[in-house]
């Protein structure tokens, strides 16, 4: 196992890119269990939902209200006293201006130092870079593991010189993520296959430019192919982290999970005890045919480039 970071090394962060309910929770928690590896969840949100209270499903991993959780009460002790408030009102209206995925293209050429930064994006990233090193000096000192999923932001941060960014991005079947969009949820709008498809096309080809740019810092993996082998996924995530720890999931796919701090994310983020992965493949049989229709027609660009079928099967037919 990699020993502690040695002084003075830039916190390293492993940044989670791509469409939403494609696993980066669990794959999170699962990391979380290494020694020196915090996961934080979707820390994009932690100044709109976590500060101001603004959005759904706010609370921290560990079950207390973000601002008197153990570790994010000492994060924002670091600010200025009665500065807290401001603080959040400014970063969210930074992140709209500057963090949306139409912004990536922007943000990379920034990054690489083809253009001067847009006003406000040091400001930004400043901050960010500043809650990275509170929470490195406060546990994660080996990795900090990012799920927000903003390529905008991914791209962005590859141009921090005091950051070691790497770039994770999670692809899952835009198929299951449409049924799990169909209906509404305590921390999520309902979203038609169409609409939550299009988005999908849109975070992976925005993820996908990230990594032109991130080159060795980038890597991509399935959520179908984590869940089938999560071992051997987790270890190679790991090995693309700098990590050379054993994977928390055993041989069968089970992985205790204990307390974490995430800000936001997935409501299982909050599960505890031993954690059975396995695939979950319910689309093929709860979405009707006309969603799987709409669902594949905007991601199909990008479906065989993944692995994914065009015209999937459905079990009865299988075989």
């Amino acid at each position: 196992m990699t020993g502690p970071a040695p002084a003075g090394r830039p916190p390293r962060v492993l940044y989670i890119t791509g469409w939403m309910r494609s696993g980066s929770t669990l794959l999170g928690n699962v990391l979380n269990e290494l020694p020196g590896v915090r996961h934080v969840g979707e820390l994009y949100y932690l100044w709109r939902n976590g500060v101001l209270g603004a959005g759904t499903n706010s609370s921290c991993g560990c079950g207390s209200p973000v601002r008197s959780c153990p570790l994010w009460s000492e994060v924002l002790g670091e600010l200025p006293e009665g500065t807290v408030e401001a603080t959040a009102h400014r970063v969210t209206t930074l992140q709209q201006a500057l963090l949306r995925t139409r912004h990536t293209a922007a943000r990379l050429a920034e990054a690489r130092g083809e253009r001067t930064p847009a006003p406000g994006v040091t400001e930004l990233l400043d901050r960010s870079a500043a809650v990275y090193r509170r929470v490195a000096a406060l546990g994660a000192d080996r990795l900090v593991v990012d799920g927000s999923k903003y390529p905008a932001e991914a791209a962005a941060l590859l141009g921090r010189g005091d950051l070691d960014v790497r770039v994770l991005h999670i692809v899952r079947d835009p198929r299951a993520t449409a049924l799990s969009y169909r209906s509404a949820k305590a921390y999520i709008d309902p979203m038609s296959p169409a609409r939550s498809s299009g988005y999908w096309t849109a975070f992976n080809l925005a993820s996908e430019l990230v990594g032109r740019t991130a080159g060795g810092r980038y890597l991509r993996v399935r959520h179908e192919d984590l869940s089938r082998d999560p071992r051997e996924v987790t270890a190679r995530v790991l090995r693309f982290a700098g990590l050379d720890d054993e994977s928390p999931v055993d041989a069968a796919g089970r992985v205790p999970l204990g307390a974490n701090h995430t800000v936001t994310g997935n409501p299982d983020r909050l599960r505890r005890g031993v954690t059975q992965i396995r695939p979950d493949e319910r689309w093929r049989t709860a979405l009707p045919g006309t969603a799987i229709a709409a669902a594949t027609a905007a991601a199909a660009p990008l479906l065989s480039r993944y692995g994914y079928p065009l015209a999937p099967l459905r079990p009865a037919l299988a075989g």
